[in-house]
């Protein structure tokens, strides 16, 4: 299957796109026991909880035999030949399946290339890649990703609307080698140029480096007040990095700046953490969440920052894995087919999400990719009307 799809992406890239194939549609199945595993790989607590906790919930919800729970190395880029390891021990289970990785950092596609040399026959699922897509397109069977493109252009305009004047953007060289990552910062420049932010480039230190997380957290705390002095109080304040979130929203609360989202969206990332609310228990349900909001809309506005903060409605990391496991059961049950039937990952989103979710295909210079789907919804701005 996937020498098939390589050599269709092969085709794609020289002839022009005359139509875009529709998937067949498949009605969802029951949700009753299936046969074989999955087995989902998710970075540590540390460098993301969310993706972290969804693959708990998933072993909560279907138990330990038939979900397997993995980690990436804290440090994967300098510990390849662990991420090689972890998946070769997956594929030696011949109960396993499918495969779901959030978030297939750097490194994942060597990992899976060693997995495919002896298991062509599973399901693999790629949530947040830092590969070159059409790479990452050859291997995968489904890949997830927040329409990075699109956030471009919507950070900035939010930021506007949130009261910015700046647009602080913190990175490092190997998240800005990452396509998507790289194309979103260079819209993100022309849109704040159209509408008349003033784009600040920030090189934090990358937290897979020597200083590791806590040296790359320490830094934002004490960076973020040096550039509200230098620009004000109307900054706004947006990083690539997952770990630097909390201090992050932290360093933004306490001088009185912008955030406009984290790098993945979700009421979870780094808002609960950075304003000590510590009574909440994560069930990361829907209700769950109403609470979560609720409470941060509060303590923002006890700390006068109420309105100049916003995310997305439900987090979409674990929106990824729990609709990616779902869908994937319904390939284990034979309800759908190796080609990808987009209205029922949709459907499986809006199961988790409670609100309409639509994706699009990746493309690129006239390459259009129809499993790697593209996610964009609504700012959620933390407001009066949220504290309940």
């Amino acid at each position: 299957m996937k020498k098939l799809i390589s050599l269709l992406l092969t085709l794609m890239m020289v002839l022009p796109l005359a139509s875009c194939t529709q998937p067949a549609q498949t009605p969802a199945g029951d949700t009753g026991d299936f046969q074989g595993k999955i087995a989902i790989v998710t970075n540590t607590l540390s460098q993301n909880e969310e993706e972290y906790r969804s693959a708990e919930l998933m072993v909560k919800r279907y138990g330990e035999d038939k979900i397997v729970h993995q980690l990436w190395p804290d440090n994967f880029m300098t510990e390849q030949e662990q991420m090689i390891s972890t998946i070769a021990k997956i594929g030696s289970d011949p109960e396993v399946k499918v495969l779901i990785i959030n978030q297939a950092v750097p490194g994942t596609n060597a990992a899976v290339d060693k997995l495919l040399e002896t298991r062509d026959d599973m399901f693999i699922v790629y949530c947040t890649p830092q590969e070159n897509p059409p790479d990452v397109a050859q291997r995968a069977d489904l890949i997830l990703n927040p329409d990075e493109l699109k956030m471009g252009d919507n950070i900035p305009v939010q930021a506007k609307k949130l009261g910015a004047e700046t647009l602080v953007h913190y990175s490092f060289p190997r998240h800005l080698s990452i396509v998507m990552i790289a194309a979103r910062r260079e819209i993100m420049i022309e849109k704040c140029k159209e509408i008349g932010l003033e784009f600040h480039d920030a090189s934090a230190p990358d937290p897979t480096s020597d200083v590791g997380v806590p040296g790359a957290q320490q830094f934002i705390l004490e960076d973020v007040p040096k550039l509200v002095d230098r620009f004000g109080k109307n900054t706004a304040f947006f990083s690539t990095n997952c770990s630097m979130q909390t201090p992050l929203i932290k360093a933004c609360v306490d001088e009185g700046a912008i955030y406009p989202q984290p790098c993945c969206p979700s009421p979870y990332h780094g808002f609960p953490t950075a304003l000590g609310i510590e009574s909440i228990s994560k069930d990361f349900s829907v209700e769950g969440m109403a609470l979560v909001v609720s409470e941060t809309a509060k303590a923002l506005k006890e700390k006068g920052v109420l309105g100049r903060f916003s995310t997305w409605p439900v987090p979409v990391a674990m929106m990824n894995t729990i609709a990616s496991t779902e869908y994937a059961i319904e390939w284990l049950k034979g309800n759908v087919g190796d080609e990808l039937d987009v209205k029922l990952l949709e459907e499986k989103m809006a199961e988790y999400a409670k609100l309409t979710v639509t994706t699009s295909p990746y493309t690129e210079e006239g390459l259009e990719i129809p499993h790697f789907r593209l996610i964009m919804m609504d700012f959620l701005t933390y407001g009066e009307e949220h504290i309940i």
